[in-house]
């Protein structure tokens, strides 16, 4: 009886001290599509996220602490998303790297500024989400009035006398992101032949691809994600037509090239500098390839996303979320990406577009400066 006791005694003690361990965990979220159409860049996202919170424990931690991951699934769906925001926000989370789609991140972070919760976004583009003056957004990437410049200037130099469309899926990142093409475009004297939209979700896109065909169309710029893109240009070869698609970063995934198959060569979109080819992220992409992983596309954002924090953190000597913006707003930080700075909204002070282009094998490299 008396060794029992012991034993339950070595057993209440044990399990004390791991709750007392787990007590001092910091806890930090990562939230995004992890399942759904988009899910190949909420994995992406996970991916940055899980070794990031990796590195900064191997490295002593944030504050002398050891960080642990949550993760959120919003399915790009923004009722899915603020839920999720919520309970964070009461679990006590003080920083979510998150969402993907805009139309997750904007009412996401409402719920996350009610709840005292840093937000950085990864990869949420749209303008309005750092425009409403809440005081807890950021983001590492940039803005869709960048993105649709650096498109329409894009266009303009190679499709000036062409024939050119422009769709949109109706979402909040599709919508923006055409809205902001068109409005550079027409700014510059360039009026498109063709302005329409369709369904997120959509599969059959017969239809336009006869429109296409019947209006000549040289460039269709497409706002919207990779899957109703890559059916899209599937169809468009399907009937003979060869008419180059362009869209936004939604396309920086290999997904999409899995979609086309080498109908997908020659289709352009506009994304930040692969950030794999930078020296700060030598060591970081070494390790991710060790564990047979790509960090394409948003991967090595959302690590930046968690270093930002860690670095304003440590700076700030808390976690406290505000205490912590008022840090990122007033610092640089090294990441993976390379030097961020943030204005008083937010957003990143470097402007960072190029356009791509996607090849028959299914890889995509950035166009040269000529637009060869």
């Amino acid at each position: 009886m008396k060794s029992l006791k012991l034993i339950g005694l070595a057993l209440g003690t044990s399990l004390a001290l791991t709750a007392s361990a787990l007590a001092q965990d910091i806890t930090v979220g990562v939230a995004g599509p992890m399942t759904g159409g988009e899910s190949a860049f909420g994995r992406q996202m996970k991916n940055g996220a899980e070794q990031a919170v990796e590195d900064l424990n191997t490295a002593g931690g944030v504050l002398g602490k050891k960080l642990a991951l949550q993760v959120g699934d919003d399915a790009c769906d923004p009722k899915q998303a603020r839920s999720i925001a919520e309970k964070f926000a009461s679990s006590k989370i003080p920083f979510v790297a998150g969402h993907y789609c805009s139309s997750s991140s904007i009412p996401a972070s409402e719920a996350y500024a009610e709840g005292n919760v840093l937000q950085i976004t990864p990869a949420s583009t749209n303008p309005l989400y750092t425009e409403r003056k809440l005081w807890n957004v950021a983001r590492v990437c940039g803005r869709d009035d960048q993105q649709g410049l650096v498109a329409a200037e894009f266009i303009l130099k190679n499709y000036k006398d062409k024939n050119v469309a422009i769709l949109n899926d109706k979402s909040t990142y599709g919508k923006g992101l055409a809205d902001e093409t068109k409005k550079a475009l027409n700014k510059a004297g360039f009026t498109e032949k063709m302005f329409e939209s369709y369904n997120k979700g959509d599969k059959d896109f017969n239809a336009i691809v006869s429109r296409l065909k019947r209006d000549n169309i040289d460039l269709v710029y497409v706002g919207g994600y990779h899957q109703e893109s890559g059916l899209l240009v599937r169809q468009m070869r399907d009937q003979g037509l060869k008419t180059v698609l362009m869209a936004g970063d939604a396309l920086a995934d290999k997904e999409f090239a899995s979609i086309t198959g080498p109908a997908g060569e020659g289709t352009l979109f506009t994304f930040g500098p692969d950030p794999r080819n930078k020296p700060t992220a030598k060591a970081i992409v070494e390790r991710f390839k060790a564990k047979n992983i790509d960090p394409e596309g948003y991967t090595l954002y959302t690590y930046a996303a968690m270093q930002v924090w860690s670095q304003a953190a440590t700076k700030a000597g808390t976690t406290d979320p505000k205490k912590v913006m008022d840090a990122i707003k007033a610092g640089a930080w090294d990441t993976v990406i390379g030097k961020l700075e943030f204005d008083a909204k937010g957003d990143i002070k470097q402007l960072d577009y190029v356009v791509y282009k996607w090849d028959a094998k299914g890889n995509y490299t950035e166009v040269n400066p000529k637009g060869s």
